[in-house]
């Protein structure tokens, strides 16, 4: 691993003990947790392989699985990947560096049609490493596949330097909404859905 994750340096001890009760808290009332997923099932063919990058305790990448697409998550916290493991059998959950990336070192060389970051996870990775995130998830993603990304935008990563990183990382940007169901962007909404992709050979 690289530099500690906000994740890390930015929360309280248990917080990720918390986030897992709280998560599977939401499952046992029945909340909706599979928005992000929908968005991306329409945006990819069918039995895609999807990238979860900061799939935390796995219910974005399970939601998918469920649609039937193939996915391989990664957290660089190992609470959480035990979590995803133990409530959501299928996917292959595995602990990783985002911003040193590198599945075909975990037995997963074969690209994937779409990488999904959702939950704020661009707003928890090691300060001045967004650039390298981008670019090692890019990396990964086929040329023509898709890379959405969703984050607050009061949260310290200001959308004209993720612009600016996605383009860096080999990136095109396609649409920005303010929500996951689709809300038409404004500038003064405080929530960013990008769906970039990456050009073909």
């Amino acid at each position: 691993m690289g530099k500690p994750t906000r994740w890390v340096t930015d929360t309280q001890p248990g917080h990720s003990q918390w986030y897992i009760d709280r998560f599977r808290r939401l499952t046992a009332e029945g909340a909706d947790l599979a928005g992000e997923a929908r968005l991306l099932d329409a945006l990819v063919p069918p039995h895609a392989r999807i990238l979860d990058a900061g799939s935390g305790t796995g219910r974005v990448g399970a939601a998918l699985a469920a649609r039937g697409h193939r996915v391989v998550g990664v957290d660089a916290d190992p609470a959480l990947i035990e979590a995803a493991q133990a409530d959501y059998p299928g996917p292959r959950w595995l602990v990783g560096d985002l911003a040193e990336l590198d599945l075909a070192a975990q037995g997963e060389p074969e690209p994937f049609d779409a990488a999904l970051c959702a939950g704020n996870v661009m707003t928890f990775v090691a300060p001045g490493t967004e650039r390298a995130v981008l670019s090692r998830i890019a990396a990964h993603v086929h040329p023509d596949g898709l890379v959405v990304v969703g984050f607050g935008t009061d949260r310290g990563y200001p959308l004209a330097d993720f612009d600016d990183d996605a383009v860096a990382a080999g990136l095109r940007l396609e649409h920005r909404f303010a929500t996951w169901d689709l809300r038409r962007w404004q500038e003064d909404a405080d929530f960013a859905v990008t769906v970039l992709r990456k050009p073909a050979a």
